[in-house]
């Protein structure tokens, strides 16, 4: 089955980290940019991050600049975003996909992450 699958999410309190996965199956990521999207309830879906195919080029919404780190191990056919000095307004269900722009050809079914004392 071709998909997209995160993991990583959690409950974390303000000020700490985590670190999200985002695993293809049944096809290869090394030729695809791939973006971490997140929409929280009520709000508009925001890209977060977007990370080049080789990982040599990567971007960040100005909400989480200097915060979040977007990289890939193609080895490992698993693209990640670290995440530290968590906000309660980084709380969102976040989302992977393939490529960074529509259309999408692959897009993950998203983990929730709550950040809440």
């Amino acid at each position: 089955q071709l998909q997209l699958v995160e993991s990583g999410g959690g409950l974390v309190q303000p000020g700490g980290s985590l670190r999200l996965s985002c695993q293809a199956s049944g096809f290869t990521l090394d030729s695809y940019d791939i973006g971490w999207f997140r929409q929280a309830p009520g709000k508009e879906r925001e890209r977060v991050s977007c990370i080049s195919s080789s990982g040599g080029s990567t971007n960040y919404a100005d909400s989480v600049k200097g915060r979040f780190t977007i990289s890939r191990d193609n080895a490992k056919n698993t693209v990640y975003l670290q995440m530290n000095s968590l906000k309660p307004e980084d709380t969102a269900s976040y989302s992977c996909a393939a490529p960074c722009n529509w259309p999408y050809d692959y897009w993950g079914q998203g983990t929730q992450v709550t950040v809440s004392s």
